[in-house]
């Protein structure tokens, strides 16, 4: 049977798991199977701290189903259950916020994200604090939109493209994270907008695990069989 990277989206909306899906179509030429999965017992939108914990159980177990799993990306930003599946398993688990930050520290000097709403941020902040790398964030703005509301570029793309400059002129970053996996088909644009490397964060998340599947890595040590 061949083995594939699951890339779990934890809310329920199947628009935000088809547009992960579609982000993630560079990486296939890498040659590992990517199957990207709707947590259809999860909330529309995960946008609190409770309606993400609340999708850890059902998250672990819909992950434990998926017998041809080669490693996993959780693909909400802000990492829900992300400790909870590597103890579940000991294939390669990546979270896209935290290798959304990874990767932007190889891209520039201070980084700046491009939150959904207010109440995102101080769970962003407690992450990068836990991480170590506030020293290292110019700046966590919010665009005061939900998850749906990300689906209508009417009303977010020119937000999006707002608050990366306000993060670049204003806070000083030289590279843009995406705060949400529902924005992943605006990084092209925001990209040319604003002159910055921009992150997909399941792009990067995916990238990583990818890599730990190659090299049989793995948070319990190597994973050869």
């Amino acid at each position: 049977m061949s083995r594939s990277l699951i890339v779990i989206n934890p809310n329920a909306s199947q628009r935000v798991t088809d547009g992960i899906d579609a982000a993630l179509g560079p990486l296939r030429a890498f040659g590992t199977p990517i199957r990207c999965l709707t947590l259809t017992e999860g909330p529309p939108g995960i946008e609190s701290q409770k309606q993400a914990d609340l999708t850890i159980g059902p998250m672990l177990r819909l992950a434990a189903a998926q017998q041809d799993a080669a490693g996993y990306v959780i693909a909400c930003f802000g990492d829900p259950g992300l400790h909870a599946l590597r103890d579940q398993t000991p294939l390669p688990v990546v979270g896209i916020q935290e290798a959304a930050v990874m990767t932007a520290l190889t891209l520039g000097q201070r980084f700046g994200v491009i939150a959904i709403l207010p109440g995102s941020v101080p769970r962003h902040l407690r992450s990068f604090g836990a991480m170590g790398v506030l020293d290292r964030l110019a700046g966590d703005r919010a665009l005061g939109l939900t998850v749906a509301d990300l689906a209508d570029p009417a009303k977010s793309l020119d937000a999006m493209i707002t608050t990366g400059k306000r993060l670049r002129d204003d806070d000083g970053a030289n590279v843009l994270i995406m705060g949400c996996a529902g924005m992943a088909h605006y990084r092209a644009a925001l990209e040319a907008e604003t002159g910055l490397p921009v992150v997909e964060p399941c792009q990067a998340a995916a990238a990583m695990a990818l890599g730990q599947i190659a090299l049989h890595l793995s948070h319990k040590g190597a994973t050869h069989a």
